[in-house]
C-alpha cells in the first residue's frame, strides 16, 4: 500500500518512536513534583518545550502543549477573544480555515459575538487588502492559516500581519509546521504533532508575550495556565524530537517532493479527461496536490484507488460521511465532486508516484464507465433541437445532475438554455464550476417553483459553444 495521505496524519517518525520509548522509561513521573523522578520528568518537559520554541521562533514560556491541534485552535481563539473583550467581540477569519476555526467561530457568534469571513480567489488565496478591509474598530482577533489543508495553498501570513496593525493574528500552522519556515507576524500559533510525524494527541499553542489571553476554561496551574490537566509527557518528548528531525530533513526533502508534485500536477490533466487541478500552482505546500474529476463519485473513486493500493483523501461532497460540499472547494468556486487529495510522505519513492499516474486513468475510466457517459464536444445531439430544456434531477445526488447536464446540453442550439432542477446542495457549486471548465455560460439560480416544482432550485446554463 502506498500511503499518500500525510495531510491527514503522518506515519510515526523513527525518531519519535525512539524518543517515545525512552520517555516511557524516564519520563513517567509528575513533572510538578520535587523528588528525583519528578525533577527528571520536568527536565524532559522543559527540553521538549525549548525544542519546539526554537523551531517556531518563540520563547519557551510562550509554548503550551494541548491534547490536539483542534484543541489548540479552540483555546487560542476563545482565550484571545476573552483577553480582548474590552476591544470588542468581532472575529475575522478566511473562508477556507479548518473546521476547528469555523466551529469555534459559530460558538462565538452564538454567544453574541460577531464574525466576518474573508473570501478567497479560485486558487484558495486571500488578499492582504481584503483581509485588512474586513477589520473594524471592535475587531478583537484575526485568524489565518499558514497553508490550506485541502488544496495546499500557502497564505500571505507575514504580509497580512503587517497590514492589520495591532489586531492579534492567530495562525493555524498545522499543515506547514516542520515543512516550511514559520511565517513572521503571528501573535498566536497552533500546530499538531501527528501532522509532522509525531504521536497523535499532542498539539501546540504558542501565545506571544504581550498578547492579552484569558483561559476560557477553569483555572489550572499547568501549562502556563492556558491548558488544564496533566500533559502526556512521553508523547510531548517524542513530538519535540520528531519536529527537530523533520525540520532538519525539510530543505532536502521538500525539493524532491516539490518535483514529484509538479509531475502529478502536469500529468493528471493530460492523462485523465475532464479533470481540474486546484490550489495555487506557485504558493503551495511542497508535498500536496488536489484535483477534481468531473462525473465521478468521490467515495467510489477513493475506494477503487484503495483497491489499487493507494491511500488518498478527498474533500468531495459525495461521501458516506457527509452530503455537504467541502467548504474549502465551495469558497474557491471549483468543482466539489470527484475530489482527490494526494499528500506525499517523506521518503516516498518516485516509482510509487509513477505507478499512481499509471493506475489513476484506468481507475477513473472504470468509475465513469457504468454511468453510460458519451461526452463528445458539445454539438447537436439526437432528437429535436430545442431552444430551451428543463432537466428534472430532483432527488438525485452528485455527480448525476452535472452528468445529465453534460449529456443533454448538445440538444439545445448555441445561445439556448438548460434549466437543471436539483435539490442537492452540491449542484449549487458544481454546475457553475462545470460551466467554467467546459466553457459554458452560467446564468444563475431561480426557484424551482418557477418550473412547477415544490422543492429545490433551478440552475440556468446558456450554451456558449
Amino acid at each position: 500500500m502506498s500511503y499518500f495521505d500525510v495531510a491527514s496524519t503522518a506515519p510515526l517518525h523513527p525518531v519519535a518512536r525512539q524518543a517515545l520509548n525512552a520517555a516511557l522509561d524516564e519520563g513517567w513521573a509528575d513533572p510538578a513534583r520535587l523528588y528525583r523522578s519528578g525533577r527528571q520528568a520536568r527536565m524532559l518537559l522543559d527540553a521538549a518545550r525549548e525544542t519546539v520554541a526554537e523551531v517556531l521562533g518563540a520563547r519557551p514560556d510562550e509554548i503550551s502543549f494541548t491534547a490536539s491541534g483542534t484543541q489548540a485552535v479552540q483555546l487560542g481563539i476563545l482565550g484571545a477573544l476573552a483577553g480582548r473583550r474590552r476591544t470588542g467581540r468581532h472575529l475575522v477569519h478566511s473562508a477556507v480555515e479548518h473546521s476547528s476555526v469555523l466551529h469555534t467561530a459559530e460558538l462565538h457568534a452564538a454567544s453574541g459575538g460577531e464574525v466576518s469571513e474573508v473570501a478567497v480567489d479560485r486558487n484558495g488565496l486571500v488578499t492582504t487588502r481584503d483581509f485588512a478591509a474586513a477589520l473594524r474598530p471592535d475587531t478583537a482577533l484575526a485568524v489565518l492559516q499558514s497553508a490550506n489543508h485541502e488544496v495546499g495553498t500557502v497564505q500571505p501570513v507575514t504580509e497580512t500581519a503587517a497590514a492589520i496593525g495591532g489586531v492579534p493574528l492567530l495562525v493555524d500552522a498545522a499543515q506547514s509546521t516542520g515543512r516550511l519556515p514559520v511565517p513572521a507576524g503571528w501573535s498566536l500559533l497552533t500546530a499538531s504533532a501527528h501532522k509532522w510525524g509525531g504521536p497523535a494527541g499532542v498539539g501546540v499553542l504558542a501565545v506571544r508575550k504581550g498578547v492579552r489571553y484569558v483561559s476560557p476554561l477553569p483555572a489550572d496551574e499547568r501549562e502556563g495556565g492556558r491548558v488544564p490537566g496533566y500533559v502526556n509527557l512521553p508523547a510531548v518528548v517524542a513530538a519535540a524530537a520528531s519536529l527537530r528531525a523533520v525540520r532538519a530533513e525539510a530543505e532536502r526533502e521538500n525539493a524532491r517532493l516539490h518535483a514529484l508534485v509538479d509531475r502529478i500536477r502536469a500529468q493528471v490533466p493530460r492523462l485523465v479527461p475532464e479533470v481540474e487541478v486546484v490550489g495555487d500552482p506557485v504558493r503551495r505546500l511542497p508535498h500536496l496536490v488536489t484535483f477534481s474529476c468531473l462525473y465521478v463519485d468521490g467515495e467510489v473513486l477513493l475506494t477503487e484507488l484503495d483497491k489499487a493500493g493507494f491511500a488518498v483523501s478527498s474533500g468531495s461532497s459525495c461521501t458516506s460521511s457527509t452530503l455537504t460540499p467541502s467548504h474549502v472547494l465551495a469558497a474557491m468556486g471549483v468543482l466539489t465532486e470527484g475530489n482527490v487529495r494526494v499528500s506525499l510522505p517523506y521518503g516516498v519513492a518516485e516509482a510509487d508516484v509513477d505507478r499512481f499516474l499509471t493506475v489513476l486513468p484506468e481507475v477513473v475510466a472504470g468509475v465513469r464507465a457504468p454511468l453510460g457517459l458519451d461526452l463528445p464536444a458539445p454539438g447537436p445531439g439526437p432528437g429535436p433541437v430545442l431552444d430551451s430544456l428543463v432537466l428534472d434531477t430532483l432527488g438525485k445526488r452528485c455527480p448525476l445532475p452535472v452528468i445529465e447536464l453534460a449529456k443533454r446540453i448538445g440538444t439545445v442550439p448555441v445561445g439556448g438554455t438548460v434549466a437543471v432542477l436539483s435539490d442537492d446542495e452540491a449542484a449549487r457549486l458544481d454546475i457553475p464550476a462545470w460551466c467554467e471548465m467546459r466553457g459554458q455560460e452560467y446564468l444563475g439560480e431561480a426557484p424551482a417553483a418557477d418550473y412547477g416544482r415544490d422543492r429545490g432550485s433551478a440552475y440556468l446554463v446558456r450554451r456558449a459553444g
